[in-house]
C-alpha cells in the first residue's frame, strides 16, 4: 500500500487534533480526509489504484483509518439514482435502483435528501463493506458521491443561464447535469474513455433537451488534470465554453501544498 499513497498536511499536524474523517471512495482511488473540531482539513492521505474491495487491508494499516474517529463516506458509483421528494418511499430503494447498474449482494441502502428535501439521491453498498466499515467506526454515516456536487450546483443554481451543461471528469467516468431555466434536467454517470465520449454525451444532452447550441453555456470542472481539455479544446466546439473551479467551502491548516494536483471536486466543496 504505502508506495501508492501521497500525503497531504499541515506543517503543525497532530493525530490527536483530528475529530472525524470523511472517505471518498472513487472507482479507482481513495481519498481520506482528517478533520478538526473546527471542520478544518489537517491532513489527506490519498491512494491510486485501489477500490473499495481492498478497505478492510487498508483499514488495518493507513493510520488515519486507525484513529477512533467518527467517519463519513461518499461513494463515487454508478449505483444511484434521483428520486422526487414528494414521490419517494422509504424501503422501496431496491425499486428505485432497479436500473441504475449491477445489483450489490446483500445490499445496504443509504438516502440523502438535497435542494429542500425536493431530491433524494438514493444508493447502495454491498453488504460486505457495509459490515467492513462498520467493525471498524463506531458512528458511521453514508452518502453517495454525487452530492457534494449536487449540493454545489443547488447553490449556484442562480448563477446559470437558461441552458446549462455541467460536467466533473474523472477516472474514465463523467458526472454530467443540465438545468433548464435554473431547474435540474439531467444528471447522470457516464463511462468515457477520452475526449471522443465527453463530447458525444454533451451533444446528445444538447439534442435531447433541445437547446440552442448558440446559447448553452458547458462548463468543465477541475480540468488541470486533463491536458488535453483547455479553452481553445472547448471553444472549438462550443460557442459558450469554460473551465471552473467551485467555490470553497473546504478549509485548510497552515501548510497544505500541491493540492490541485489531486483533481478532486472535493478539494473545493463537500457536502456538509
Amino acid at each position: 500500500m504505502e508506495n501508492k499513497l501521497t500525503v497531504f498536511k499541515s506543517d503543525r499536524f497532530d493525530l490527536q487534533d483530528a475529530s472525524y474523517l470523511s472517505l471518498f471512495l472513487y472507482p479507482n482511488s481513495i481519498q481520506i480526509f482528517a478533520k478538526d473540531k473546527n471542520e478544518s482539513n489537517l491532513c489527506i492521505h490519498s491512494y491510486q489504484d485501489i477500490d473499495a474491495s481492498q478497505l478492510e487491508k487498508l483499514i488495518l494499516s493507513d493510520p488515519l483509518l486507525r484513529l477512533d474517529l467518527p467517519a463519513q463516506v461518499f461513494v463515487h458509483s454508478p449505483n444511484f439514482s434521483l428520486v422526487p421528494g414528494m414521490l419517494y418511499q422509504q424501503g422501496k430503494e431496491d425499486v428505485y435502483l432497479e436500473f441504475a447498474g449491477s445489483k450489490e449482494e446483500n445490499p445496504f441502502y443509504f438516502t440523502t435528501a438535497l435542494d429542500s428535501n425536493n431530491l433524494q439521491v438514493v444508493s447502495s453498498i454491498s453488504g460486505k463493506l457495509n459490515k467492513t466499515l462498520n467493525s471498524r467506526f463506531s458512528e458511521l454515516s453514508y452518502y453517495h458521491g454525487s452530492v457534494s456536487i449536487l449540493s454545489y450546483l443547488f447553490k449556484e443554481r442562480f448563477n446559470l443561464l437558461g441552458q446549462e451543461i455541467l460536467v466533473y471528469i474523472f477516472e474514465k467516468k463523467m458526472y454530467a447535469a443540465a438545468f433548464t431555466d435554473q431547474e435540474l434536467s439531467v444528471f447522470n454517470l457516464f463511462q468515457v474513455e477520452g475526449l471522443d465520449d465527453i463530447l458525444k454525451y454533451i451533444f446528445i444532452l444538447i439534442k435531447q433537451l433541445e437547446f440552442d447550441s448558440n446559447h448553452v453555456r458547458v462548463s468543465v470542472f477541475n480540468s488541470n488534470g486533463i491536458k488535453e481539455i483547455g479553452s481553445d479544446w472547448g471553444k472549438s466546439y462550443f460557442k459558450n465554453f469554460r473551465l471552473i473551479e467551485a467555490s470553497a467551502n473546504q478549509n485548510y491548516t497552515h501548510g497544505f501544498k500541491n493540492l490541485k494536483q489531486l483533481n478532486l471536486f472535493e478539494i473545493n466543496w463537500q457536502y456538509c
